[in-house]
């Protein structure tokens, strides 16, 4: 008999695609398979249909018009193609970019990428509780920057920065303002109107759609150099055959995700509460990120004495859980978000990422939290530390 699965508490790294989601694409897998771009008959026109009406939903989701969407692959290429894009576009304006210390690798490496080619990166440095502190961003602003980059909700520690504040910012002194919303999207409430946010990136699988596809808001009049030549889709903005099964995935998702975001944030917000009240039975356990101020499904904990990777050894027959963001996890470094809060080397690694989702219950919060207590607790045992 095979043994139990662990419960799953990785939501930031991926989530199961709803099977609400699964049936509304399986008919553009063969029925209607024709391709967006043949305009010529009818198989191409139940394609551009389904395509049109899931960017209805994409653009409705954040307060864009559906003109400003750009399919991609996924939350990185968009992140690529915005900042890529714009520093291309925008060569004649400046060459200054600022973004902070705990963006995603999506975003830090295309940073990176553009400092060789001659462009200035500030790296700003976050307050104790990991958000960004607004004079610290209005202080490093100049006549040559040409974008800030800020995520919208912290991958590893689920933190909210105050986009609309940084948005106003921004739009006072004509600098664009992108924002990697991949975390945030149907979690929290978002409006590029109100926010002033110029480009922002989001991808399906963190919301219950499938891998492999995403999309950028790209505001009117905002130039981006495509990053991918070829047929000229998307308005010339990213080349290559449109996916339509994910693109209808993309939109169903996040549909359903609008429509359940109230109701379904207020019952992650206490399951995750319940999780922070049993883990301080442990004792020295540190909560990383602003209390309040975070995705309702996050919580992100270090303990002190513990070896991390046998915590994450012992664990691993019960619960599926993370020490941080799943795109670095083949990385032995210490998380750059905890360094960045000012955590040690020993804390940083044993820290564990619990992401909360659709559908955990409350029985599997129990669970999870009685055993990582368990783990935390022998691991603190003198028996452990002599062997």
């Amino acid at each position: 008999m095979a043994a139990p699965r662990p419960i799953y508490l990785d939501y930031h790294a991926t989530t199961p695609v709803d099977r609400r989601v699964v049936e509304a694409m399986l008919p553009y897998f063969t029925e209607h398979f024709g391709n967006p771009s043949s305009t010529g008959h009818i198989y191409g026109w139940e394609a551009e249909a389904a395509v049109a009406q899931a960017r209805d939903r994409v653009a409705a989701a954040i307060g864009a018009r559906s003109e400003e969407i750009v399919f991609t692959s996924g939350a990185t290429e968009a992140n690529n193609l915005a900042i890529k894009g714009v520093a291309e576009a925008y060569l004649d304006r400046g060459r200054h970019i600022v973004t902070v210390q705990t963006e995603h690798s999506a975003v830090l490496a295309p940073c990176r990428y553009l400092e060789r080619l001659g462009f200035e990166v500030t790296y700003l440095p976050v307050q104790a509780d990991g958000l960004l502190g607004l004079a610290n961003l209005e202080a490093v602003l100049r006549s040559n920057t040409v974008l800030v980059s800020v995520m919208a909700a912290n991958n590893e520690i689920g933190v909210l920065h105050p986009l609309a504040d940084i948005g106003a910012l921004c739009r006072d002194r004509g600098i664009l303002f992108h924002t990697d919303a991949a975390q945030a999207i149907a979690k929290i409430p978002l409006d590029v109107e109100a926010m002033s946010v110029d480009l922002l990136s989001l991808t399906a699988h963190k919301l219950y759609g499938p891998k492999g596809i995403g999309a950028l808001y790209v505001r009117r009049q905002v130039r981006v150099a495509a990053q991918l030549h070829g047929g000229g889709q998307e308005s010339d903005r990213r080349s290559g055959t449109l996916f339509v099964p994910q693109i209808v995935g993309l939109g169903t998702a996040i549909a359903l995700g609008l429509d359940e975001m109230e109701c379904e944030g207020r019952r992650q917000l206490a399951l995750r509460d319940r999780l922070w009240q049993h883990l301080q039975v442990a004792g020295d356990v540190t909560l990383n990120g602003h209390p309040t101020q975070r995705l309702p499904g996050n919580l992100n904990v270090s303990f002190a004495g513990v070896d991390g990777a046998a915590l994450l050894l012992g664990l691993r027959p019960t619960v599926a859980v993370s020490s941080g963001s799943a795109c670095a996890s083949e990385s032995q470094q210490v998380s750059h978000v905890l360094r960045a809060l000012g955590r040690s080397p020993e804390l940083a690694r044993a820290t564990l990422r619990f992401g909360i989702g659709r559908f955990v219950t409350k029985e599997e919060i129990e669970r999870a939290a009685a055993a990582t207590i368990d783990v935390v607790q022998n691991l603190r045992s003198p028996s452990v530390a002599v062997r």
